[in-house]
């Protein structure tokens, strides 16, 4: 479907992101986990050097500093960053999507408002609010009900709207400068209908972060609640049209689903390369593990599964930036769930390859269990995602297939 063979740009940047990721990240990452607080296992010191390196703007053009880097591209470097801990590569795949997104959803008036802050902040980070504690799934899947709607109401103020409601399990929550913030101005439609999308600086006179989530695993990204009371958002932070909050949405985040395909890939990556090197070495039998044939045929199926969910990934992200030229919808439900499955049989496969070295915390291997467990739900849970993709089925069954 897309040309896969990695350009000398790409090539570089996968480079640069592997080098930092290993200077930076890997050093700090089995401490940052292990920490009580959920509220400490966030570095700042990671951003800004991470902000130094380029990798925070990769995304945003030449113009506002950035190097204006494809889907594809993008992919690739948030899977070089997840090998060395998913948490940071989290962070950096909402930032780096939701630059794109204001960067082609924003007027020029809010481009100048909102980019040029979070390009000059070494610090700044974005987060996109849409997970309420009753409305999760129904945005996914998504659910056409006037009775599957948001929580969190947007009402008519003089100049502006006022927004009233509570986020949760954002990503960033806690520690944005700006948040997309779905909320729904129609009551009495559905969110489909019914939503509109405000750009909500964290300063927001009524916002404010409520509990960072205690999380198993994924825990160098922090996720918090977020409160609205009567918080107000002038009307030229609407980001799109009133009521186009899930336009959005559609229009704008084709790679998203791409994007967590590759943090969740990353995780499975490193449980791989720490099961080659394990094999290669220990000896039973007489023989390294690798030469026995059992277990080498275990080590080929994670390489194989690797490799068929490292090619849908890049296919999805290529094809997000190519829609014209071969887009299937389920690529925006489908490769984040093969990922996930793929990399939670990775991981365990590499648990059971260890045998009771793997159980230690010592090799590394329980965070990277954990923290594959986190994707079965992140990003969209993996069955309202199989029903997404399955309603893009049913809409072209008897029609001829989309072009590939």
């Amino acid at each position: 479907m897309g040309p896969f063979a990695l350009t000398a740009a790409q090539r570089r940047l996968r480079d640069m992101a592997r080098e930092f990721a290993g200077r930076v990240v890997v050093p700090a990452a089995a401490d940052l986990d292990r920490r009580a607080d959920p509220r400490e296992c966030f570095s700042p010191a990671i951003v800004e050097e991470a902000s130094k390196a380029g990798l925070r703007t990769l995304t945003l053009p030449p113009d506002l500093g950035g190097q204006g880097a494809d889907s594809l591209t993008t992919a690739i470097v948030i899977e070089e960053l997840a090998r060395a801990d998913l948490g940071v590569s989290v962070i950096f795949a909402q930032v780096l999507k939701i630059a794109q997104t204001l960067h082609k959803a924003c007027t020029a008036v809010q481009r100048d408002r909102f980019l040029h802050p979070f390009r000059d902040d070494p610090g700044f980070l974005l987060a996109i609010a849409i997970t309420e504690p009753e409305t999760s799934s129904d945005y996914i899947i998504p659910v056409r009900d006037a009775g599957a709607r948001f929580r969190t109401t947007a009402v008519r103020r003089a100049g502006g709207w006022a927004v009233t409601g509570k986020k949760h399990f954002i990503s960033n929550g806690s520690r944005a400068g700006l948040y997309l913030v779905l909320a729904q101005t129609e009551p009495g439609t559905g969110l489909v209908e019914g939503a509109t999308c405000f750009l909500v600086p964290r300063d927001a006179p009524g916002f404010s972060i409520g509990a960072v989530h205690n999380k198993m695993g994924e825990r160098l990204v922090n996720n918090a609640e977020l409160i609205f009371q009567d918080c107000f958002v002038p009307d030229d932070h609407v980001l799109g049209r009133v009521g186009g909050g899930f336009d959005i949405l559609v229009e704008f985040f084709p790679a998203s689903n791409a994007y967590a395909a590759a943090s969740v890939l990353g995780v499975a990556e490193a449980a791989y390369e720490r099961t080659l090197e394990w094999t290669g070495t220990r000896v039973q039998g007489g023989r390294r593990l690798l030469e026995h044939d059992l277990v080498a045929a275990e080590v080929a199926e994670m390489r194989m599964l690797l490799d068929a969910a490292r090619a849908y990934t890049y296919q999805a992200a290529w094809a997000a930036d190519h829609r014209d030229n071969g887009w299937d919808p389920t690529l925006g439900a489908f490769p984040k769930v093969f990922a996930s499955q793929v990399a939670w049989r990775v991981v365990t496969t590499a648990l059971e390859l260890h045998g009771g070295y793997g159980y230690m915390r010592e090799r590394g291997l329980e965070k990277l269990v954990r923290d594959a467990a986190a994707f079965f739900h992140s990003d969209g849970a993996n069955r309202s995602l199989l029903l997404k993709g399955a309603g893009f089925i049913r809409q072209t069954q008897g029609r001829s297939r989309p072009a590939r």
